[in-house]
C-alpha cells in the first residue's frame, strides 16, 4: 500500500509541473527566421503564429516565391525552437519521477498532444 501511496504522490507532483509547464508555454514566444532575418515568425509556445516580419526589400512581384519560401523556412526554424523548448520543459516536469510505464522519469516515448 505504501508503493500506491508513493506512485499517487509522484502523478500529483508530475500534474502540478505539467500545469506549470503548460502555463510557462503558454507565455513564452519562439522567433525563426529565414533569409538572413529577413524573414521572421514569432510563435507561441503552443505554435500559434504571434507575428510575421517582412524586410520591405522582399516585396517585389517577381520575388514572390522566394518570399513564399523564407516564410516557410522562418516558420520551420520557430517551430523546430518551440518543440525544443517543449522537449526541454517535459523533462524538467519528469524528472526524478519514477511512474510505470514512462521509461523511468521521462515519458518513455508517449507523445503528447501539445
Amino acid at each position: 500500500m505504501k508503493n500506491l501511496g508513493n506512485m499517487l504522490k509522484q502523478a500529483q507532483q508530475m500534474q502540478s509541473k505539467m500545469q506549470e509547464m503548460q502555463a510557462k508555454l503558454e507565455a513564452a514566444t519562439m522567433e525563426g527566421q529565414a533569409g538572413a532575418g529577413m524573414v521572421r515568425v514569432t510563435l507561441s509556445g503552443k505554435g500559434d503564429l504571434k507575428g510575421l516580419v517582412i524586410d520591405p526589400s522582399l516585396m517585389v512581384a517577381d520575388e514572390r516565391e522566394v518570399l513564399e519560401d523564407l516564410i516557410v523556412a522562418a516558420h520551420a526554424d520557430a517551430k523546430a525552437k518551440v518543440e525544443a523548448m517543449m522537449s526541454e520543459e517535459m523533462s524538467k516536469a519528469t524528472s526524478g519521477l519514477n511512474i510505470p510505464g514512462m521509461g523511468g522519469g521521462g515519458l518513455g516515448g508517449f507523445k503528447l498532444p501539445f
